[in-house]
């Protein structure tokens, strides 16, 4: 089992708590009080470990959460036969309560930012040992409280902003997405204070200073906060060399191998050893379900595909030893791949490319040789939130967005093209050496940069909302020639999603529901 895997189930763990000895006051050992629980040191470390564990739930990255960011993107689409399913990467949300679109994400990122207001509300009053121990475990707490707020920020621009442990009676209200991000920016300051810079093997995968301040850039810059951002990611690229860099290799950041490597800013730890459900017993499941839903039809359920326009970019630049670009290889499945790739295995899990699957272009990135059918739902790899390319190419926008030059900002675009394993020549040097010659050439290409470095790691759909092409017509002209679904799109309506309506109905009139929803 991977790390921060010491409680999955905090029911579990429960009954190892010692109980009253008085026999005229027996305390149910698996009914724990906030009294009788919040005490220990261990008891801190257990309500940590239950807000690691809400990433083994379906609504997250796990599997419906890069469908969303994915799919809703122009890098992908759905074919599902499931018509509901594909119609929410369509823009064709009719129920607003569609489980897998909506309420999953909603449900699970309000339940984790719950168990993070557990661990902020009582361990600062948990006596330790080591005091510096305390603070990391609360620094943990906020960042993984920012990391979900961040995800209702970007979702639904608006929602409920609590802060305590509440119980079943309560009725969330409306907070702004300007107040959203307030306590995001305040979480992450917080915890950049109390993080390490890393930590020893037992416990890699743990939020760390990096990590928080990766995300308070993000956050920076969703709010076009170019400047604040760009001081965050400072830290980040002074580390090169030291806790950052590129691997040689680009897959290395995508299989069960070399896991937790240098490239790596946050990764969420899947294993595939317990093939259980996803309810919140002791067999709750910890392996990675993506590779299921977008393996082909007769291997998985093809409910992602990716947009074919991606080989074609792909296509337009040869490496300096002339051949295709191998990021091409392996983020996706195409019947041509084989002639592009001569060298190189053309099998899709094992099997040849089939008739039936035609011209459909499938997504590769994460796919892994330990998925064989439908059965089996669980992948080991872990998901690579963060990496280190992401902060190199952040960088370069926020030196652009700060008034600096363009030659300035290639410099860091230039290192994940000419990493080793990919080996581009510098966009000085390359077809695209016209973008040089002003910042909104540039930035236009420092878009399809980002996308064929980071397509499906969930950041499209972010970086569209950042650069404003959801916001107007121009922009939407773009996707469309890219992608077909930017059809239904209404700008001011689908830039975020409903609330689910089940949760305004509940809130007696204080959270309401989305404009044009």
């Amino acid at each position: 089992m991977k790390r921060y895997s010491l409680s999955i189930a905090l029911v579990s763990l429960f009954a190892l708590m010692g109980c009253n000895k008085d026999l005229l006051n027996v305390e149910d050992p698996n009914e724990p009080t906030t009294e009788t629980f919040w005490v220990t040191e261990s008891d801190a470390e257990k309500g940590l470990n239950a807000v690691y564990s809400r990433f083994y739930k379906e609504g997250t990255w796990m599997r419906w959460l890069s469908f969303r960011y994915d799919l809703a993107s122009d890098e992908g689409w759905s074919s599902s036969p499931w018509t509901e399913l594909a119609d929410w990467t369509k823009f064709n949300y009719f129920n607003y309560n569609f489980w897998e679109g909506n309420n999953v994400h909603w449900e699970d990122a309000y339940v984790s930012i719950f168990r993070a207001n557990q661990v902020l509300k009582f361990v600062p009053e948990i006596p330790f040992a080591d005091e510096n121990k305390k603070n990391q475990v609360i620094g943990q707490a906020e960042f993984l409280r920012a990391l979900w707020y961040f995800q209702i920020a970007v979702l639904w621009e608006k929602g409920a902003l609590v802060l305590e442990p509440v119980d079943a009676g309560f009725k969330p209200s409306d907070a702004s997405e300007e107040q959203i991000w307030a306590q995001i920016e305040t979480d992450l300051k917080s915890a950049i204070d109390k993080l390490p810079e890393s930590w020893s093997n037992a416990d890699l995968g743990r939020a760390t200073k990096g990590a928080a301040k990766a995300f308070l850039a993000k956050s920076y810059m969703q709010q076009g906060k170019f400047d604040l951002a760009k001081v965050e990611l400072d830290w980040l690229i002074e580390k090169e060399g030291t806790l950052y860099g590129l691997m040689d290799n680009y897959l290395d950041n995508f299989t069960h191998l070399n896991e937790n490597n240098k490239e790596s800013v946050f990764e969420i730890q899947f294993s595939d050893e317990n093939k259980g459900g996803t309810g919140n017993d002791a067999s709750m499941a910890t392996g990675f379900q993506r590779t299921q839903f977008y393996a082909p039809d007769g291997i998985g359920w093809q409910d992602g595909k990716a947009r074919s326009w991606l080989i074609n970019e792909y296509k337009k630049e040869k490496n300096t030893a002339g051949d295709n670009d191998e990021r091409l290889y392996y983020n996706l499945f195409y019947a041509g791949s084989g002639a592009d790739f001569p060298s190189r295995d053309a099998l899709v899990y094992g099997r040849t490319w089939q008739a039936s699957w035609g011209d459909q272009v499938y997504i590769r990135k994460y796919s892994t040789t330990y998925f064989r059918n439908y059965e089996d739902y669980f992948a080991p790899n872990n998901y690579r939130i963060i990496r280190y390319a992401d902060i190199l190419l952040m960088y370069a926008e926020c030196i652009l967005e700060t008034g600096g030059s363009t030659t300035d900002a290639a410099v860091y675009v230039n290192k994940v093209r000419q990493r080793s394993s990919v080996g581009l020549t510098s966009l000085q040097n390359s077809i695209y050496a016209s973008s040089l010659n002003s910042k909104d050439a540039f930035m236009k290409r420092l878009q399809m940069e980002r996308t064929l470095e980071l397509c499906f790691e969930g950041w499209r759909w972010i970086d569209l909302k950042r650069w404003g092409l959801l916001d107007n017509a121009a922009g939407i002209d773009e996707l469309k020639s890219r992608d077909v679904d930017f059809n239904n799109f209404v700008i001011g309506k689908h830039n975020r999603l409903p609330i689910p309506q089940i949760e305004v109905d509940n809130s007696a009139g204080q959270l309401t529901q989305n404009p044009q929803y």
